[in-house]
């Protein structure tokens, strides 16, 4: 199980790099689906920054979380529940965040 969380942590960082360094938008859901009219509406480099950023910590929790059930495998269960909860907080705040004050729009 180690081994499946460690591999997607990295598959996280991946996406983030590519999404952040590489500004592969097709990565960023609803962006690849938006009409060209709406794609013109959003700064591609704010964008990519933004959402790379966000993968990235989601990575790290996911990070953090598989190291302490690595560490503490007694208290496993309590480390996945409270682990998702913060997983579900990160998301919801940074899904927040990036849809208000026009973060990402021109």
């Amino acid at each position: 199980m180690n081994i499946i969380n460690i591999l997607i942590s990295l598959l996280l960082f991946v996406i983030g790099a590519f999404i952040k360094y590489k500004k592969v938008t097709w990565l960023i859901s609803g962006y690849n689906t938006s009409s060209k009219e709406e794609k013109e509406k959003y700064d591609i480099d704010k964008l990519t920054h933004y959402v790379g950023n966000f993968i990235f910590l989601l990575a790290l929790v996911w990070s953090i979380l598989t190291v302490l059930c690595m560490i503490f495998p007694l208290f496993i269960e309590t480390i996945i529940i409270v682990g998702c909860g913060v997983l579900f907080i990160v998301m919801i705040i940074g899904v927040i965040y990036l849809n208000t004050n026009n973060r990402v729009k021109k």
